[in-house]
């Protein structure tokens, strides 16, 4: 499946319900966990520890921030479609957010995401995405919730 491309809010509805894509995977490198500690000043050791999480940690691995797992939504769902007329895309919400099990230094994700709802508030297209972000080789996912995004079509 490619990715979708719609031009307008009635091209988007017309997928409610279905499926929209699955990325590609997406390492969670520790480097990428040390950046997003320094960008949120989070340096809890289970993150930017290797050594002592080793030892001490329950997953013997340093973990992904729970909110870095969250944070890539937004680049994930620009793999699956590309909306155009678009002025400007704002993240509105996030509902029924679940993280599942914890993301391991070095282990890959990747976005399964639907249309959930989708309506036209005064101009502007409010569209909430079912989705899920699964650990590769892992039953459980680390992530799964409702993501409502503002598109202010032109």
């Amino acid at each position: 499946m490619g990715k979708l491309i719609v031009n307008s809010y009635d091209e988007f509805a017309s997928h409610l319900g279905e499926v929209i894509g699955t990325s590609e995977w997406l390492e969670i490198s520790q480097e990428r966990i040390n950046l997003f500690a320094d960008a949120t000043i989070d340096h809890q050791w289970i993150h930017v520890d290797p050594e002592r999480a080793k030892v001490e940690s329950p997953y013997k691995s340093t973990i992904a921030h729970g909110y870095l797992t969250l944070s890539l939504l937004p680049h994930l769902w620009q793999e699956l479609i590309q909306v155009n007329n678009v002025k400007m895309l704002v993240n509105y919400g996030m509902d029924q957010m679940k993280f599942g099990q914890p993301v391991l230094a070095g282990q890959r994700v990747r976005l399964t995401a639907s249309l959930h709802e989708i309506a036209n508030i005064r101009g502007i297209c409010k569209a909430q995405i079912k989705f899920r972000l699964d650990i590769e080789n892992q039953k459980k996912q680390a992530l799964e919730g409702l993501a409502t995004f503002l598109y202010y079509f032109e």
